[in-house]
Formats: structure tokens, C-alpha cells, sequence
């Protein structure tokens, strides 16, 4: 059984990680634990930037975006030399285990923890939905909803110009926003890096659509893809429609978290402090089948996550 455990957030901050770092605290309390906050995550670890946590700490945080413990990379943190300093500070906090809210990197820096003898349990933050082994991250329903409100505004100044929108969404390595806000928005066309794309042929339609009479067109593009002016400058050049591009970029990590990025880190929070109250580390919380579970931390690093390539077909098939 656990009788001090720290929780920390890393890496990109996302909208339900203060749901995640109370339902942590809150759990952790109600189990008679000690719990510490670690800010600025890994780099916060090293310093011993800590706080001591209990019932109020964490009172009015959870419609609250960004993290109330800060976040921060540590590219120290990727060395074991900096992973062994990472487990000494643990041994002089007294801690039984650690709660690490965040994406990839973060995961491996609790596995290399986990294999020094802390129990480390992640739980998935982040708004690009990439983590693999879970069909959900916590702050990706808020960040395409944001998406959504913004680009339905874009449209409506799109519809008054008779313009081109490129609109270029979050998503570094991964499509799942660009391919869901599209079709949230009507887009006519989504561009990410998982299908290929073809200019001429998102030309030709917009072309073929103004010909029927429509006068105003809105493309998504996922931010990995890059060149988004360009992509701008050829559709302008291709169709001689006037074609404006804009980056939503930060907006869409802030905001109040939706019901369900709140519930959901309510329930992952919870599962994690569960985990560790068995002595039981080196595992991933994710969603599967719509239910809140847990895997190997290494086992769920390996695994890939297929892209919706119907949801995508959804979208080229009803975009005109």
C-alpha cells in the first residue's frame, strides 16, 4: 500500500488535467495518503518544486484549464542520468509512487522511473488524441470544440468575401482534430498527414462547386502537415478564389474543459491512485471499448493507433 504519492503534469498542458490532478489528490486523501504536487513536471522533479496537497489545494480547479501545477519539458530528463537524479529526489520525498499526466514523452520518463523501483502510473494529456493505447486523451473533446467555435466565426467572414478559408489546426503528428472539426464544420476538403492529398483534384472541385453556384469554400489542414500558405497560394492560384489562411494555434489548448474531459479525468485520476494503492506501477491508464482501463506502460508505447479512415471517407463524400 502507498503512503505518500506525488503527481505532476508534463509537456503540453491540456484542458481536464486540474480535473486529473484533483480527482489524484482527492482519491489519494480519501485512502489516508499523503499527496505532493510536483510543478513544472520532470524539471519541477529534479529542483524539488514541490507543494503539499490536500481537500482545499484542489478546491475550484476542476472547470479550470491549463494545469495548476505548471508543465514544463525536461530534455534532462530523457538521460538516465537525469532519470537516476529524478529517483533520488523521490527517495528523499518518501514517495511510493508517482501520477504522470501527459503524452509520450512523458510516459517513457515514468517508465525509466518505474524501472529505478517507483511506481509510476500515466494518465493520457494531451489534445492530439496520439497516445496509442487509449481511444481518448484527456483535452482533445475541448480542443475540437474550440476548433469548431473558431472556424464556424471564420466562416461566417469566408461566406461575406466570397473567400477561400485554409484554416490550419493542432495536430503535430496526428490528423484526429483536423478530420473531426472537418467534418463538424463542413469543411470542403481536410488535409493531414495520414491520407495523401492531391491539389489539383481539391481545385477542380472547388472550381466544379463554384460553377454550381457556391461561392465560398473552407479547407482544414493538420498543423504537421506545414505549408499552409503555400497550400493557400496554390488553391488561390489554381481557382482564382480569394484564399486566406489562419492558424488557430494556442487558443485551442485553453479554455474551460468540456463535461466530458472533466468526467473522463475524473475517472482516469481515480483509477490511477487505485493502481498504486495495490503497489502496482509501470502502467498507462487509457479508454477502451468506452471503458476506463489499464495497460503496460512499454506494451502501450509500442502499440499504433489506426487513423478513422471512414470518418475521413464521411468527409470527402459529404463535403460537396
Amino acid at each position: 500500500m502507498a503512503h505518500k504519492i506525488g503527481v505532476l503534469t508534463s509537456g503540453g498542458d491540456a484542458p481536464g488535467m486540474n480535473a486529473a490532478v484533483r480527482a489524484v489528490a482527492r482519491t489519494a486523501l480519501h485512502k489516508g495518503m499523503e499527496v505532493v504536487g510536483i510543478r513544472r513536471g520532470y524539471v519541477g522533479l529534479l529542483s524539488g518544486d514541490i507543494i503539499d496537497m490536500n481537500a482545499r489545494t484542489v478546491s475550484g480547479i476542476i472547470e479550470r484549464g491549463g494545469t495548476c501545477l505548471y508543465t514544463a519539458r525536461c530534455p534532462e530528463f530523457r538521460d538516465m542520468a537525469g532519470v537516476k537524479k529524478g529517483y533520488e529526489m523521490c527517495m528523499k520525498l518518501g514517495l511510493d509512487g508517482l501520477v504522470v499526466i501527459g503524452g509520450d514523452g512523458s510516459f517513457r520518463g515514468a517508465g525509466d522511473l518505474s524501472s529505478l523501483g517507483v511506481p509510476c502510473i500515466g494518465i493520457p494529456g494531451t489534445i492530439d488524441n496520439d497516445i496509442q493505447c487509449t481511444e481518448y486523451t484527456i483535452g482533445y473533446d475541448t480542443a475540437m470544440n474550440t476548433a469548431m467555435e473558431m472556424i464556424d466565426k471564420i466562416r461566417d467572414t469566408t461566406q461575406s468575401h466570397d473567400r477561400c478559408s485554409v484554416v490550419e489546426v493542432m495536430g503535430r503528428k496526428a490528423g484526429y482534430i483536423a478530420v473531426n472539426v472537418g467534418i463538424a464544420v463542413g469543411a470542403e476538403a481536410v488535409i493531414t498527414l495520414e491520407e495523401p492529398y492531391d491539389l489539383n483534384k481539391i481545385a477542380a472541385d472547388i472550381i466544379r462547386a463554384k460553377q454550381g453556384g457556391k461561392t465560398h469554400f473552407l479547407i482544414v489542414v493538420a498543423e504537421g502537415v506545414g505549408q499552409t500558405d503555400v497550400i493557400a497560394n496554390s488553391i488561390k492560384d489554381m481557382t482564382g478564389i480569394d484564399s486566406r489562411v489562419t492558424v488557430l494555434g494556442h487558443v485551442q489548448r485553453g479554455g474551460s474543459p468540456t463535461l466530458r474531459d472533466r468526467v473522463l479525468a475524473s475517472e482516469m485520476g481515480y483509477h490511477a491512485v487505485q493502481l498504486l494503492d495495490q503497489g502496482i506501477g509501470n502502467r498507462i491508464v487509457g479508454l477502451k471499448d468506452g471503458q476506463v482501463y489499464d495497460i503496460d506502460l512499454q506494451e502501450g508505447l509500442a502499440m499504433k493507433k489506426p487513423f478513422p479512415h471512414r470518418r475521413y471517407e464521411v468527409l470527402t463524400t459529404t463535403a460537396f
